[in-house]
């Protein structure tokens, strides 16, 4: 590919590039704030956040998968480490023993909750360190149109 080529992207392939970049910045500094402070994956916080947010905080496996963009058996890798840390556990459907829940448990709330405080102030930080306030609304707006409107990143009470 020529380097005139290259230089030549529309201005849609540049906003998709740099949405890119903007979004893997993101994750990896706040990934890895949230598993050096509370142990969790950016993934597993939102599992947790989506269970937080469900009806007697309970999800069938194969809907939080498609809330959370993930396969059937990468969702199963991620919520055995959450069983495992005590925060989310199976339950069966009482009327349909092929459906399989993961529900969040009272440990996992009360972790979800503690991982929200300094998270919240990390994504709110990790923005303001780049963006006046001017410019984040804009940036909301704009991003709010390919996305639909934004959940909050902190659990109902």
């Amino acid at each position: 590919m020529s380097s005139q080529v290259l230089s030549e992207q529309s201005s849609a392939v540049r906003s998709f590039t740099a949405l890119l970049r903007a979004q893997a910045s993101a994750t990896r500094r706040l990934s890895a704030q949230l598993s050096a402070d509370h142990g969790l994956t950016i993934s597993d916080y939102e599992v947790l956040l989506r269970l937080a947010r469900a009806p007697d905080r309970r999800m069938r496996r194969v809907d939080l998968a498609e809330q959370v963009l993930l396969t059937a058996s990468g969702i199963t890798r991620l919520l055995d480490g959450l069983e495992r840390s005590g925060f989310v556990e199976r339950a069966a459907c009482a009327s349909d023993r092929r459906v399989v829940y993961a529900v969040l448990t009272a440990e996992g709330l009360e972790k979800l909750r503690d991982a929200s405080r300094s998270h919240v102030i990390q994504i709110d930080e990790f923005f303001t360190e780049r963006l006046g306030p001017g410019e984040l609304e804009s940036l909301a707006g704009l991003l709010e149109k390919f996305g639909g409107e934004p959940e909050p990143c902190i659990p109902d009470d």
